[in-house]
């Protein structure tokens, strides 16, 4: 797997360490809920900082396959 940046590695681990019963989703559904978050940020510049950072993290989980 590609080497992940620790703000996504952080998604995945708490994705990992939530307390699901089964797998039931992946990086990319991960990414579409980020984009989700990241759509009700609000506005503002500090909104905005938030917004670009989910947004590339999502672009992270996207980008990174199985390698």
């Amino acid at each position: 797997m590609t080497e992940l940046s620790p703000a996504a590695k952080a998604v995945l681990d708490a994705y990992d360490n939530s307390p699901l019963d089964e797998d039931c989703g992946d990086r990319v559904a991960i990414a579409a809920a980020l984009r989700a978050a990241a759509d009700n940020c609000g506005d503002g510049s500090l909104a905005l900082t938030c917004i670009h950072s989910i947004h590339a993290i999502a672009d992270e989980l996207e980008g990174a396959g199985d390698d």
